[in-house]
């Protein structure tokens, strides 16, 4: 295998869709597989689409990824520049070059001209390409003698350099994921290389980029695909040796009917690009509804890529020495939102208490509330296990930190007995009695005295959950009183007791 250099080249259109981030990640982890080198460039010769933005959001969405960037517009390197549009003087040589060769060709035809012709070709039933059937008939240095096309040349008139395409020609190429593919050229039409505002298009500038930059694999999607025989009859024209291709299959919406969109997200309440975008119409991100990065990226490589066990967990280490394209798939992946919380429960579960308590510290100063670390590590380790996301911790501690406004009626009306009110008085009394407030000794005099007393469990410990917690939810209830202290649990009890005794 050559020394792998790879790319991920993003156009600054808008922010990242995670098929794009899943790219990147696969070019990342197949550079480092490798001992290769991973380039980051801006392509942005369509200033049309431009969206200012853009370009920081595609930075910043790889570096919380956690993918390194080993060349780019920030790290620099020896092809530098590493955007584009900075590089513009470069590539009009290259499209002179196949001109002067016989392989591409000056085309007048104005922008009103082309849509002339379409519509003629719409009344007739037909679409119309720009092909070798038709060029000779149109306003190009194909058509037109080379007194008059030097003269239009020369005056200035607006031109585009298309590529010649063969008649009738068979082009092989391999595909590291989809094997051996055969297109003949008269399916192709005289794609449009050099444009009539000074940019390349698409075609001929990465491809140029990828010659001069050395990139020895070229991993990008699927959509793609249709465009690889023009590209391997460009390197074909310019002498160049061609790099190895494969083409990533897409990321399918949940139901697997069609590619995953930003609408579907909407629609189902789901994040489809990695951080939040803020322009324009705003978009929901990865980082700011509470993934974890690893988990992310955990998600992600497996939404299309196999790694032949059963093995779900990885780190990017992991991912590393795993990865390989041939176990990418050629079908279209479908993206299950359940799945990507999966992924982000289990990257939870692996964390510290310690390191928990400080991210739900945070969340807590937001409400006003500074609890002693210590105290929150304890907390979080009781609810960890029925959460998700930090910022889930709430809906399952609120009780904590104040005492309920209101009662489930549900559940009063199903748990709450003749003798309630006097079993809660009782228990209160045995609570106030007891020194020691840690779970054990709670747990063990409060079991005692229900049994001596001949209570039923249930009986008990139900409303006594309803009084200190507004429901019948939580974890274990001596760890909730321990936590909150007797002075607030006697105060809650007193509360239910007056507030539901009157229901």
């Amino acid at each position: 295998m050559p020394q792998v250099r790879v790319r991920f080249a993003p156009s600054p259109t808008g922010p990242l869709h995670i098929g794009g981030v899943r790219t990147a990640l696969y070019n990342y982890l197949f550079a480092k597989k490798n001992k290769g080198t991973f380039i980051l460039r801006i392509e942005d010769t369509d200033q049309t689409r431009f969206v200012e933005g853009a370009e920081d959001y595609i930075m910043e969405s790889l570096r919380w990824c956690g993918i390194v960037v080993d060349e780019g517009i920030r790290e620099g390197g020896e092809h530098s520049p590493y955007r584009q549009s900075d590089r513009k003087e470069i590539y009009k040589k290259y499209a002179d070059k196949l001109v002067d060769k016989g392989l591409a060709y000056y085309a007048f035809d104005t922008p009103e001209q082309l849509e002339a012709i379409r519509l003629e070709y719409e009344k007739k039933g037909t679409t119309f390409n720009y092909n070798s059937e038709v060029r000779g008939k149109l306003t190009n240095s194909l058509s037109l003698d080379a007194v008059d096309w030097n003269a239009r040349l020369d005056r200035g008139e607006p031109y585009v350099i298309r590529f010649k395409m063969p008649v009738d020609e068979e082009v092989h190429f391999e595909d590291i994921i989809r094997g051996q593919i055969v297109v003949n050229t008269s399916t192709l039409d005289d794609k449009v290389l050099f444009k009539s505002d000074g940019m390349p298009t698409y075609h001929l500038a990465h491809l140029v980029d990828d010659h001069l930059m050395k990139i020895s694999h070229v991993i990008r999607g699927e959509e793609w695909l249709p465009s690889l025989p023009l590209h391997i009859l460009l390197y074909r024209a310019f002498g160049w040796e061609t790099p190895l291709f494969a083409h990533l299959p897409l990321l399918l919406k949940p139901d697997g009917k069609g590619k995953l969109s930003k609408r579907d997200g909407d629609r189902m309440g789901f994040p489809v690009f990695p951080l939040f975008w803020p322009y324009d119409e705003t978009a929901k991100g990865y980082r700011e509804e509470g993934y974890y990065p690893e988990a992310f990226v955990n998600m992600i490589a497996l939404l299309g890529w196999n790694p032949g066990t059963e093995q779900e967990i990885f780190s990017m280490d992991e991912l590393i020495d795993a990865f390989s394209l041939e176990r990418v798939g050629k079908s279209g992946s479908r993206f299950d939102p359940e799945k990507a919380k999966w992924f982000n429960h289990q990257y939870l579960q692996k964390r510290s208490d310690s390191r928990l308590a400080m991210e739900f510290r945070e969340f807590l100063r937001e409400k006003g509330f500074h609890i002693d670390i210590v105290r929150l590590e304890m907390l979080v380790s009781m609810v960890k296990e029925r959460v998700s996301f930090v910022k889930e911790f709430w809906s399952q501690t609120d009780f904590f930190f104040k005492a309920p406004e209101a009662y489930d009626l549900e559940a009063v009306k199903k748990r709450w007995q003749e003798n309630t009110e006097t079993i809660l008085g009782e228990l209160k009394e045995v609570l106030r009695g007891i020194d020691d407030f840690s779970p054990l000794p709670l747990e063990a005099a409060v079991k005692s005295w229900i049994e001596s007393r001949g209570y039923n469990m249930g009986a008990v410990m139900n409303p006594f959950r309803l009084v200190i917690v507004g429901s019948l939810r939580g974890p274990h209830m001596f760890d909730i009183i321990s936590w909150i202290g007797k002075g607030e649990t006697i105060a809650r009890i007193e509360k239910g007791l007056s507030l539901i005794g009157k229901k």
